[in-house]
């Protein structure tokens, strides 16, 4: 699977621009905040029906625009084309369609284009709180399991039902223990779910991820990611009942998976705390490596994969590994961003491979090779 063509309208800084792909590597070159990222961004919305980084569909309309719209076309593994399209208009539901009929729910086309994205705001997955590494664990899981993601959003709405009720139980001051029971029971059998599928994911993700960390690093430091749920010491029901008097003081639901966690260690320690910037960086750019060589395994072919100007303070052997694995044939289309041109020329002069070099200023995209 490859993506042959692109068309934005008014997305983002572009007002309009239609480009076609190399089926291997494609980069973007240019200064920053020319543009080069937002059209990742673009192929991340195909895959994903989101932004990677503006959670707000309307924020993403180019200034004194009505609408903006992508479209994509790519080349299956049948070898035929499948088109997809995605439309924000201001004042409207957003509109997602693929080969022209459109989505009833959108979590149908999840996983359909898988695609991974490296970019310099995963950092932010060490230092932020609990609810972004959450959000990374369930994303990747939900492109090859849909019933996994079915389930995470029945658990969110029996979430969202069981705070509501704590909320008038404190509002009204009376407590049903009948009502909060229906809802403890659904809690209980997704919950459940969802915590061994994030446990048994993590048990075969964390070896890739250790290997891809030591081919970057070229170091001996064992890394791990730890999952941290309240699930590993008691069964959700339990730790319900447990809680329920806390759970009516404050007024929301403080157990289950929707408080778990991942732990990034390094040699026995959090990374976030005793972790190098280097170390960091590396760390991250392994797992987003590890989850595209776990998505392939999955999936049976390769995703797309997109290096967001993830070569800046990096030194130069760590850029030629990064570009030595991605050349590889368990890589298919490579997409890159970079500030520096001849850095780009620099790795094709010592690697033969099929690609297209792109030049970005002020939203206006050329091929320049």
């Amino acid at each position: 699977m490859y993506l042959k063509k692109l068309t934005l309208n008014n997305f983002k800084n572009y007002n309009e621009a239609g480009l076609q792909f190399s089926r291997k590597i494609n980069c973007f070159v240019g200064n920053n905040a020319a543009g080069k990222t937002n059209i990742l961004d673009a192929l991340y919305y195909l895959s994903f029906c989101k932004s990677y980084f503006n959670a707000v569909d309307t924020q993403n309309i180019l200034h004194h625009m009505e609408f903006f719209a992508i479209h994509g076309t790519y080349s299956n593994q049948s070898e035929t084309d499948d088109k997809v399209s995605c439309v924000q208009k201001k004042g409207h539901k957003k509109s997602f369609k693929l080969n022209k009929k459109e989505y009833n729910r959108l979590a149908d086309h999840i996983g359909k284009f898988p695609l991974v994205m490296i970019s310099p705001y995963d950092r932010d997955l060490i230092n932020d709180g609990s609810e972004l590494r959450r959000k990374y664990i369930d994303g990747v899981i939900s492109q090859f399991d849909k019933l996994y993601l079915d389930q995470l959003i029945k658990y969110n709405k029996v979430l969202l039902q069981r705070n509501t009720l704590l909320k008038q139980f404190a509002d009204q001051k009376y407590f049903d223990e009948a009502s909060l029971n229906i809802w403890d029971k659904k809690l209980v059998s997704y919950g459940a779910e969802l915590f061994e599928k994030r446990k048994r994911f993590l048990i075969e993700f964390n070896p890739l991820f250790e290997e891809n960390y030591q081919f970057l690093s070229g170091g001996n430091e064992h890394v791990e990611i730890v999952y941290e749920s309240q699930l590993n010491l008691k069964p959700m029901q339990e730790l319900l009942s447990e809680s329920v008097t806390r759970d009516s003081l404050v007024r929301y639901t403080t157990s289950g998976i929707h408080k778990d966690d991942l732990v990034f260690m390094i040699n026995g320690y959090p990374v976030k705390k005793f972790g190098s910037q280097g170390q960091q960086k590396s760390f991250v750019i392994a797992i987003k490596l590890a989850q595209f060589e776990y998505t392939r395994r999955k999936k049976k072919y390769k995703p797309i994969l997109l290096l967001d100007d993830i070569f800046d303070k990096l030194d130069d052997n760590r850029v030629q590994q990064i570009v030595k694995l991605v050349s590889d044939d368990n890589f298919g289309q490579v997409f890159i961003t970079d500030t520096q041109r001849i850095r780009i020329e620099n790795i094709f002069k010592d690697h033969d491979i099929d690609h297209s070099i792109f030049e970005v200023v002020n939203g206006i995209v050329q091929q320049s090779n």
